[in-house]
């Protein structure tokens, strides 16, 4: 059987021009008779399914997809296609973020997160696909409440570099503002002015991803009471945050405590266990 391109509805054909964003319009204007970022399969509604299923997208166990639903499915595939993903990305999608696949979502829906990345995050294709892959929650936020609101307090505050596929960056960027704030006031509550305070962010925007409650006030409870030490200390180093209470910061502090030993916090949890341990017998 001959492999021919797929004939299914697009979005194309029923979104006027004036209601597309720039990486919509590049997905409908090809006119070259196969363009090269379009899937190109078997057009019978048996092989579509088996090509899905190979995606992990259709289950064995579900009910046979309508047409209508290997359309829609097959018109988005297109559009990540287009957009840099591969059918290895695809496989990966539908094993991390089924939702994508089974909510309904179309083009028109996740073309603005496309644009907004390219746009205004200045992400390269790879990295735009890097990001989401990481994150693929991105797809469903909000460009406008979320995703824009969000790069410009980060930037505001310092952070560089949010354009590169690393978990952290794509995660950060899928943070509400509101979610990122109460990180800056404990800083504050700690007597950090709001220059030192986004200093540490900057140094360490990991922080965002730290439970108040669990993580970061422990370690500073124990850092003033048992540690004895200043939390002054926290703006050289705020890497200390970064470091397992449990399994580095106590075990460590009560090493040197009993060797009557006291060294900056950097050289206290930076160095490797065989140094550490080597250095202070």
């Amino acid at each position: 059987m001959l492999l021919n391109s797929l004939h299914i509805p697009t979005v194309c054909s029923i979104i006027s021009p004036n209601h597309t964003t720039p990486n919509l319009r590049r997905f409908c204007s090809s006119t070259h008779p196969h363009p090269p970022l379009l899937l190109r399969f078997r057009t019978s509604h048996r092989e579509n399914i088996r090509y899905l299923k190979t995606l992990g997208i259709v289950s064995n166990n579900n009910r046979p997809p309508s047409q209508e639903f290997i359309d829609r499915i097959l018109s988005l595939l297109n559009f990540l296609k287009s957009n840099g993903f591969s059918e290895a990305d695809f496989r990966r999608l539908s094993s991390i973020c089924p939702r994508l696949f089974s909510s309904g979502i179309d083009p028109t829906d996740i073309a603005p997160v496309f644009d907004f990345l390219t746009d205004e995050l200045t992400a390269s294709p790879d990295d735009s696909c890097g990001l989401i892959l990481r994150c693929p929650g991105i797809l469903f936020s909000d460009v406008e409440f979320c995703l824009r609101p969000t790069l410009l307090f980060l930037r505001g505050l310092g952070l560089e570099n949010l354009n590169l596929p690393t978990t952290l960056n794509a995660h950060l960027l899928n943070t509400r503002v509101e979610r990122l704030i109460p990180k800056l006031r404990f800083l504050k509550s700690l007597g950090f002015s709001d220059e030192e305070s986004a200093k540490v962010c900057v140094r360490l925007p990991a922080i965002f991803g730290y439970s108040i409650e669990n993580n970061l006030g422990p370690k500073v409870e124990y850092l003033v009471k048992e540690m004895k030490r200043d939390v002054e200390e926290l703006k050289l180093f705020p890497q200390y945050f970064a470091f397992s209470l449990k399994n580095r910061i106590v075990p460590r502090h009560l090493h040197l405590k009993e060797r009557n030993v006291q060294v900056p916090l950097k050289r206290m949890l930076l160095w490797s266990d065989q140094r550490f341990y080597a250095k202070w017998k």
